[in-house]
């Protein structure tokens, strides 16, 4: 009896400091946070929506690179295309280009063997958020989320994709793996490799000052803002371009966790007359998240709200549409983790001609999803209902 009571005395203990650990790192990240409000640019903006797409592009931009390649993943696997794009960077080293790669600490599995085929190669290397002291629970769970590549100053790219065989659909559990990715050529990527040097600063103790890294960039037809963010802030503007809606908002995201505020926005927003629809995925890729959504489907539904759920493999785009005039892309989810841990950067564009690419691609996507109805709502199992409750409890870490 004695030893089951010092057990549960210790798992109480536990969970106790998990939660004031949490909380005190999560006070400590807002205060130090800062609000970027960047410049409107005029870029040149390619839509990727398909990994194939997304490395030929990128590997064809880094194969002409002739100064720097600056790389930042969440995820960076050691398998087929992995290899292929770390051997990449390596022959870019090799010729004598600064490369630079830096990834989440816990996201990626690059081996310590690779890291030092890597470093030996002449890749500078360096990982990004390490749980460290005081808050190790807080920052174990707060990751750099970001995913941009930069290659010599004038070409960038941002959005979903990780670096990994999943995301070209080769995983048999994921099938198709649906993503929305971005291609800035001139203008505008000077705020991706701002917010690459300020990483690096961070993860690899190394102040970035050489003015090559920002050559004098072209524009484009796009207007459009790069918006980074760490942890705070991002509900914010969310809400704003919710409130701002006359017509429609459309939401593409593979975890829906919004919280209050935001789902109250939603709400309010289709009760005025706004055409909300949401897709989502059918299929989860973590435990509990595709559960934790659904405590927010009926309300949603019964104020007007669309949910539909992508089912043609795993649905992993991040985007918003407000009428037509403005559209994000970018890493971050429509989740508590978005919104108050991780960092993140999105972009923001406002030319009716991109929009309407990236809305095309978004009414295809649910034209192949199933919609949700109150009626499947009522018939979940108790079995649902009861994983539902667990992921609520958990889902600001989800």
């Amino acid at each position: 009896m004695i030893p089951l009571l010092i057990t549960i005395s210790i798992l109480i203990l536990i969970v106790l400091w998990c939660r004031i650990d949490f909380k005190l790192g999560m006070k400590v990240q807002k205060n130090e946070a800062r609000k970027r409000i960047q410049e409107t640019r005029y870029g040149t903006v390619k839509f990727l929506p398909t990994g194939d797409q997304l490395f030929e592009n990128m590997f064809q931009d880094i194969k002409q690179a002739t100064s720097h390649i600056h790389v930042l993943f969440y995820i960076v696997k050691e398998d087929s295309i992995s290899t292929k794009f770390l051997n990449l960077l390596m022959d870019k080293a090799k010729e004598g280009l600064e490369v630079r790669l830096l990834i989440d600490r816990i996201g990626s599995q690059v081996s310590r063997k690779k890291r030092k085929e890597l470093q030996a190669a002449g890749v500078q290397f360096a990982f990004s958020h390490p749980a460290k002291f005081p808050y190790i629970f807080f920052t174990l769970n707060r990751r750099n989320h970001r995913k941009i590549t930069i290659v010599d100053g004038n070409i960038g790219y941002i959005g979903g994709f990780n670096v990994g065989d999943e995301y070209l659909g080769r995983d048999p559990k994921f099938g198709y793996w649906r993503d929305y990715h971005l291609r800035l050529d001139g203008d505008g990527v000077q705020d991706i490799q701002e917010q690459f040097v300020q990483d690096w600063k961070v993860g690899a103790k190394q102040q970035l000052s050489s003015e090559r890294y920002f050559p004098k960039l072209r524009q484009g037809k796009v207007p459009l803002r790069i918006l980074p963010t760490d942890g705070v802030y991002l509900e914010d503007t969310f809400i704003d371009l919710i409130r701002q809606a006359k017509q429609t908002i459309t939401i593409g995201t593979p975890y829906f966790i919004p919280g209050t505020s935001i789902q109250g926005e939603l709400i309010r927003a289709a009760k005025r007359g706004i055409f909300v629809r949401i897709i989502v995925p059918k299929k989860g890729d973590h435990p509990l998240v595709k559960e934790a959504a659904f405590p927010y489907f009926q309300d949603l539904l019964e104020s007007g709200c669309e949910i539909y759920r992508y089912y043609r493999g795993f649905y992993h785009a991040k985007a918003l549409i407000i009428d037509d005039q403005v559209c994000d892309i970018g890493t971050a989810n429509f989740d508590k983790r978005s919104f108050h841990i991780d960092h993140e950067i999105n972009c923001l564009m406002y030319g009716p001609e991109f929009i309407q690419i990236v809305k095309q691609e978004m009414d295809y996507d649910i034209s192949i999803s199933e919609r949700l109805t109150v009626k499947d709502l009522e018939s979940r199992s108790l079995f649902h209902r009861g994983k539902e409750r667990v992921a609520t409890l958990i889902s600001g870490l989800l």
